[in-house]
């Protein structure tokens, strides 16, 4: 695969998400680096703003197994990962495999599971690799997480913990389509049957999982100057030493952002990077990871605002 086979092949993408998906345009590029890119996407949002819609419609392109978790604060790590199950039968254990073991796993509401049902997900997210009763069992090659939460109902939820945070590469913050796209959603869905599954019947599954890893090689294949390296690198630190943060980003911050920028620069078609895919990237990739001050909480300050002011405080490469 070359650059404009990898190009035309993310259009594909687009264009099918798109019959189910409207208005969220810059979610779905966003998704779409973070899969060739080997991360996970946790998507914040009010409901209603086709959150779930977007992780469906996503599996659905791809001729991928798709699995899904709906988080709830009586969900067990085995309710995650699957359990050995004794068959009187046989005289043996037989393993009840759960939902992660999927390509495309979408945990629904994550913030409603307690942080010990959380913790399943650490070593799956990060090595793709599901331990059960001391058994590793690796997941696909393309495993991938698009998790999801509700940032305005907070009753019987669980803050994700800064540990599992840092396991997603990006977090996006899906709002409200503007009036326009809104009226052309109404006016879609006014056209088809009052029934859920209307809304992703139409996708088709274009894109293999063979097309998905030699879009992956590649992106492998991108290699970033020394310069776009050392611009990531300065914004990072910044966060470190930064007075509104308490708690700057990690080195693997750095390294996803990285990541991240070679699969974008893949994707627009190019085989190297400029400081606009880094000025792009690095808010979804560190709103997520950084812990406010409380200086800058009380004054109502959010994780983006300070990335602007950082992001214009260092100067970029030319």
């Amino acid at each position: 695969m070359n650059l404009e086979e990898l190009q035309a092949l993310a259009s594909r993408i687009r264009a099918e998400i798109g019959k189910a998906v409207h208005g969220q345009d810059d979610a779905i590029d966003m998704l779409l680096i973070c899969l060739f890119a080997r991360g996970h996407c946790l998507l914040e949002g009010p409901p209603g703003t086709a959150k779930t819609l977007l992780a469906q419609s996503l599996a659905s392109v791809m001729q991928l197994d798709f699995g899904r978790i709906q988080f709830t604060p009586d969900l067990m790590p085995g309710d995650v990962l699957g359990t050995n199950i004794f068959d009187f039968n046989t005289n043996q254990f037989r393993l009840t495999k759960g939902p992660v073991f999927a390509d495309i796993l979408l945990g629904d509401e994550i913030n409603r599971a307690p942080p010990k049902t959380q913790a399943a997900l650490l070593q799956v997210m990060n090595e793709r690799v599901a331990t059960i009763d001391g058994t590793d069992y690796p997941l696909g090659p393309c495993f991938t997480v698009v998790a999801t939460q509700n940032p305005i109902e907070q009753q019987g939820t669980y803050p994700l913990p800064e540990a599992q945070l840092d396991r997603f590469l990006f977090k996006l913050l899906i709002e409200f389509p503007d009036e326009q796209a809104e009226f052309e959603i109404l006016q879609r869905h006014a056209a088809q049957p009052l029934d859920f599954h209307a809304r992703t019947a139409q996708i088709e599954a274009v894109v293999t999982m063979d097309e998905i890893m030699a879009g992956r090689d590649l992106v492998d294949g991108i290699r970033l100057d020394d310069t776009i390296i050392r611009y990531v690198l300065n914004i990072v630190r910044a966060t470190r030493s930064d007075g509104e943060i308490s708690h700057g980003a990690s080195t693997r911050a750095a390294d996803a952002i990285c990541g991240a920028v070679r699969a974008a620069a893949a994707l627009d078609g190019r085989d190297y990077a400029i400081p606009d895919d880094v000025q792009r990237l690095a808010p979804p990739a560190l709103r997520h990871r950084l812990v406010l001050g409380p200086a800058a909480e009380i004054e109502g300050r959010t994780p983006d605002d300070v990335m602007t002011n950082i992001l214009a405080q260092i100067e970029a490469p030319r």
